[in-house]
């Protein structure tokens, strides 16, 4: 008998899988992932800080769509110029997508959204100037460094 249930279990749970895995639906690396920011991001803000965006377009793997507009994302700032003696460019990267009220991990190429003004001494090390300011509402392309399955 004991025997018997084990075997149910063992089977119901090999069904949930198959079924969960029907379900999962895989964006291959190199898909151009377009976005809006939702919130503001500055070359001032620290390294590691997130930023929300959501899905500009829908994303469609073989005139399937796995991903409508307006599906939520989250970023972070990979460099900025926060830290005064490291100063870089503001450089962006998405780090994961909201689907089905679960964050799905990703990992894309690195952007940056724009180039502040330079000194001539700054280019010369390396170093940039001023502030910039991505305002929300902002349109920003990322491509998917691996594939993605959601």
């Amino acid at each position: 008998m004991t025997q018997h249930k084990f075997i149910t279990v063992i089977a119901a749970v090999c069904a949930c899988f198959v079924a969960s895995s029907l379900n999962a639906a895989t964006i291959p690396a190199g898909t151009t992932l377009t976005v809006s920011t939702a919130s503001s991001v500055s070359s001032q803000d620290p390294v590691g800080r997130t930023f929300a965006a959501q899905l500009d377009q829908d994303v469609a793997v073989k005139g399937t769509v796995l991903l409508k507009a307006g599906t939520k994302a989250f970023g972070k700032i990979k460099s900025s110029r926060a830290n005064a003696r490291k100063s870089e460019p503001l450089t962006l990267e998405l780090t994961s997508i909201s689907v089905n009220g679960r964050d799905v991990a990703v990992k894309t190429n690195s952007f940056q959204p724009g180039t502040p003004p330079r000194t001539a001494r700054q280019a010369r090390h390396g170093h940039t100037a001023g502030t910039l300011v991505v305002s929300p509402g902002t349109k920003l392309q990322f491509q998917l460094a691996q594939a993605a399955t959601f």
